[in-house]
């Protein structure tokens, strides 16, 4: 019993250390990061609820104006869009798509990173911010 319960807290311990997550003006936001073409066009649909200080993290080869939109999202979301030097470039803030055609979310710059979040999380002051990005 003993090494199951040390085993378990080892496995608890490692997969905080080791979880991924992002820093925005103060703001730590547990991310899964979304690399494969399959991840990113599934992203965060389908959810009925993302935590408070949880999101999805999009990495893109090229860094361009990739755009997004919300079909099958079920909860309204900021789109906070990353240049290659980390730096925040633009922020959208999406609603579910109730029918088609659904609206297309394109930024203003180009991007090489895209941070979903719950809505309201972030605002436009965040522009010009730098995210750290830990256990990438």
């Amino acid at each position: 019993m003993k090494r199951m319960l040390c085993l378990l807290i080892m496995v608890i311990v490692v997969g905080c250390v080791t979880g991924n997550y992002v820093k925005i003006d103060g703001e730590e936001i547990t991310v899964e990061v979304a690399r494969t073409k399959s991840e990113k066009q599934k992203g965060l649909m389908f959810r009925d609820e993302l935590c408070d200080n949880c999101g999805m993290l999009f990495v893109f080869d090229e860094e361009s104006k990739h755009s997004f939109w919300m079909k099958n999202t079920r909860i309204p979301l900021d789109m906070i869009f990353i240049d290659s030097d980390l730096n925040v470039v633009d922020i959208l803030h999406a609603a579910p798509c109730v029918k088609d055609p659904c609206k297309s979310y394109a930024p203003d710059e180009k991007a090489s990173y895209v941070l979903e979040t719950n809505l309201g999380k972030f605002d436009e002051s965040v522009i010009g911010q730098k995210m750290k990005w830990v256990g990438g």
